[in-house]
């Protein structure tokens, strides 16, 4: 199986741990994340991250995932990430619009 990319890894941990309303902090994604010790990799993924239509930047306070940009997230775990769509519906819970999303 292949390790996925750090931009995947973060995006995983996100999905795991979100809680609208709850950023999470840089430091604490990149520990709980499966990204080794590439650290310095993972802080410049976090920096772009933070300007993704389906990221909300909250300052220090960190990043969470923008609900009302779910389609645009199940595009990046589905094309990059290469996720299938059942996982995708199975962990994206607040996705409402999933029956209809376009894979292609």
């Amino acid at each position: 199986m292949e390790k996925p990319s750090v931009k995947c890894a973060l995006l995983a941990t996100m999905i795991a741990k979100h809680k609208r309303g709850t950023p999470i902090a840089e430091d604490a994604l990149l520990n709980l994340s499966a990204i080794d010790d590439d650290y310095p990799t993972a802080r410049e993924v976090y920096a772009d991250l933070r300007s993704e239509p389906y990221i909300t930047y909250r300052g220090n306070r960190g990043i969470e995932l923008d609900v009302t940009n779910f389609a645009e997230l199940a595009d990046v775990l589905h094309d990059e990430c290469g996720w299938e769509a059942w996982e995708i519906d199975s962990r994206l819970k607040h996705y409402e619009g999933i029956e209809d999303h376009d894979w292609a």
